[in-house]
């Protein structure tokens, strides 16, 4: 009894220790990092290369631009449809290049960087071909109206392939501004890689920056059938700062940071406290871009400070606002804990969070600095653990015990609203799908999709965490690129840290009892 006695105090030190180590890994963060890159191969419009993965997708969309006398093919679908719409395919762009910017060596380890630049590679080679004159940017391939009525695979389509672009008389500042920080964003991944086309990148991304801030408008008011699907309701001023803020971290030339200064106020930069980051709504991601700034760079005056720091307060009102620590104004939450922002394909916002809180979160660590959410003080671990359960609960810890991320995990969608998915692949049937026949013979099929969508987000659970598997229920069962994009650096992210926090568990010394 005695000699057990004296161990005793060894064991509790040894379950103390063990205590504060994470649990047994959940989830595999290096398979969804993996088929989350592999669903962008199965978005591709155009000639495929060679070592296309997603093998039952073919070539299409092979004659785009042809009727404007434009090569315009290539770059993305956005989601189940066919059309190419420019603004949320730059904002994709932006935020897989932002997520390869902060974690690269963490995609690297997990063997995916190679992918990680193919798939922002295939969207920036598109953007050179739409940007045709220093003040011409074409924003849309084909008609989402006459889409809609159809229900083909793209490899099959026989709907309106019609070209739109901006231009001096025509502009499109949003759609422009935004373009600009996806290839300035993407010329900051490439400038070791393939510095001539970082090179390349940026002079497009300069044009088109002074070209969306010289002749400023809404790019749906020129683009009026863009106003169904995309429509610009925040306007185009947040894409503007949202551009400079990239400019200025792809060239280091002080005139995009003073004009991200001088336009904070009456641009809305330092203005907005908001609650939501989206491909239609910048403010968040810029706020926070502008918050992590050094405030003692050269030439900086106190003025600019000031301003920095009401740029770094609204950030934190976002940040705090997803951890529900604001005093009055806070993201909504499903009953089992998911930010909830709107029914339509809410996933979206949830994704577009969890990374800005993760990026932050490493910020704060790195300059070892507290997040203030009205006087309670947060630390970098804990905005990592509120990522870690909002990743738990899209990978299948939830009330449906659904994993959203197609392909992923035993239980996930298997009726994705999704045209390729949903009709057998044109390389194992090469036969004509006709423009109603998809919708006769596969549209309303209760079989699971013939083609898995691996490494989709799709929309997701409503407020109440329920979720109905349906092709019909396109607000919930529909994915789209911008859901995705933002979790490339999260899983990567996450995927490094369990491998260092396994490598620290095992190197710790066995203790043996009596």
């Amino acid at each position: 009894m005695g000699e057990k006695m004296k161990c005793l105090p060894h064991l509790i030190t040894l379950l103390s220790l063990f205590s504060c180590l994470p649990l047994s890994q959940s989830f595999n963060y290096g398979e969804a990092l993996s088929k989350s890159l592999l669903y962008f191969e199965a978005q591709r419009s155009g000639r495929l290369p060679y070592n296309q993965r997603v093998t039952w997708r073919h070539h299409s969309a092979f004659t785009d631009g042809l009727e404007q006398g434009v090569d315009l093919v290539g770059g993305y679908y956005d989601a189940g449809d066919n059309v190419k719409f420019g603004l949320p395919m730059a904002f994709t762009i932006t935020m897989l290049s932002w997520g390869v910017i902060e974690y690269q060596e963490q995609i690297a380890l997990a063997g995916e960087y190679r992918h990680a630049l193919e798939a922002i590679k295939w969207g920036t080679d598109y953007f050179i071909k739409a940007h045709t004159h220093p003040h011409v940017l074409w924003a849309q391939m084909g008609d989402g109206d006459t889409d809609h009525y159809c229900w083909q695979r793209p490899e099959d389509m026989t709907t309106s392939r019609r070209a739109y672009k901006i231009d001096e008389y025509h502009p499109g500042s949003d759609v422009a501004g935004e373009t600009a920080a996806a290839m300035a964003a993407a010329s900051i991944v490439f400038r070791r890689a393939n510095p001539h086309y970082s090179h390349l990148l940026l002079d497009h991304a300069q044009q088109l920056f002074e070209f969306g801030d010289k002749f400023r408008g809404k790019y749906d008011t020129s683009i009026g059938v863009a106003k169904g699907y995309y429509p610009s309701v925040s306007g185009y001023m947040d894409e503007l700062l949202w551009a400079a803020l990239w400019l200025y971290k792809a060239t280091d030339r002080v005139y995009y940071l003073n004009y991200a200064i001088e336009k904070a106020h009456c641009f809305g930069g330092i203005t907005w406290a908001m609650e939501e980051f989206s491909w239609d709504v910048k403010y968040a991601g810029l706020q926070l871009i502008a918050a992590m700034l050094p405030m003692g760079l050269n030439g900086k005056h106190e003025e600019q400070k000031k301003i920095l720091q009401q740029y770094r307060s609204k950030a934190e009102h976002y940040i705090c606002a997803c951890l529900n620590k604001n005093n009055s104004t806070n993201v909504h939450r499903t009953p089992g804990g998911l930010l909830y922002t709107r029914q339509w394909n809410n996933m979206q916002y949830v994704s577009s969070a969890v990374f800005l809180l993760t990026v932050y979160s490493d910020y704060l660590q790195t300059t070892n600095q507290m997040l203030n959410c009205q006087g309670d003080l947060v630390g970098s671990h804990k905005i990592l653990s509120f990522v870690k359960s909002q990743i738990a609960y899209i990978l299948g810890s939830n009330p449906m015990g659904m994993s959203y991320l197609v392909g992923y995990g035993p239980t996930y969608p298997k009726r994705v609203h999704h045209r390729g998915a949903s009709i057998e692949s044109y390389r194992d049937s090469k036969g004509f799908v006709g423009c109603t026949q998809g919708y006769d013979n596969w549209y309303g099929r209760r079989d699971p999709n013939p083609n898995v969508l691996v490494g989709a987000l799709v929309g997701g659970p409503d407020g109440k965490d329920e979720f109905s598997d349906n092709r019909g229920n396109f607000m919930q069962t529909e994915p789209c690129t911008y859901n995705t994009a933002p979790l490339i650096g999260v899983f990567a992210k996450l995927y490094a840290s369990e491998k260092v926090t396994s490598a620290a568990a095992a190197s710790l010394p066995l203790i043996s009892f009596i």
